[in-house]
């Protein structure tokens, strides 16, 4: 519950100021909500668009693969030899306060990670198309991490706007009404003291 606010002239200039950075903060987070909320539509988009990708990459690849195990017999050995992957690195950049991951690959595997003896046009294929996928997955998982971390934070931006709009605003204008009613009942009665006692003293 606010508490009581004597209808003074001083509080009534505080809160018409207390008021006026209110409606700025309210217009400055419905700005930042806009902002997050366009740059995560644009990356829903972008992640929509990638999923598709990945699915056609993935199942090119897995028909090269299964095409390779029929003519080459099954390749696990060649497989296992292949080396895992350490080249993922992620930094960070700000976007309206919020930590967007930027997720790069540096390989750290050669271009071909196997002997050309013992495989054949369909061993290449699959092992290209896995890379395409690997390099897919990366991008896939920075965007839906961002579009994340923005829908959180535009959930809490939305919180704190109609905290401001429903509660506080109202709040600071009743409150300014309040007072300005009572300051102006006082000039009203004050006003007609002074006439009483004007039409006394004229009596006289």
């Amino acid at each position: 519950m606010a508490m009581p606010v004597f209808p003074t002239k001083g509080n009534l200039i505080n809160t018409k100021k207390s008021l006026s950075l209110a409606k700025l903060g309210y217009d400055l987070m419905d700005r930042k909500r806009n902002i997050l909320i366009r740059e995560m539509v644009s990356l829903v988009d972008q992640a929509k668009s990638i999923r598709g990708e990945i699915e056609d990459t993935y199942a090119k690849a897995y028909r090269a693969l299964q095409a390779a195990n029929i003519t080459m017999g099954v390749i696990d050995n060649i497989a296992g030899g292949i080396d895992v992957e350490h080249g993922v690195h992620i930094t960070y950049r700000s976007v309206m306060g919020v930590e967007i991951p930027k997720v790069t690959l540096e390989s750290t595997l050669p271009s071909r990670a196997y002997g050309f003896m013992d495989t054949n046009s369909q061993f290449d294929l699959a092992y290209a198309s896995f890379q395409r996928a690997k390099e897919l997955t990366i991008v896939l998982a920075e965007v839906e991490n961002s579009v994340c971390r923005l829908a959180n934070e535009i959930k809490k931006t939305q919180r704190r706007a109609n905290a401001l709009h429903n509660i506080i605003i109202p709040q600071f204008e009743s409150t300014i009404k309040m007072i300005t009613d009572s300051l102006e009942e006082k000039e009203r009665e004050e006003f007609s003291r002074l006439k009483v006692i004007k039409r006394q003293k004229a009596g006289r």
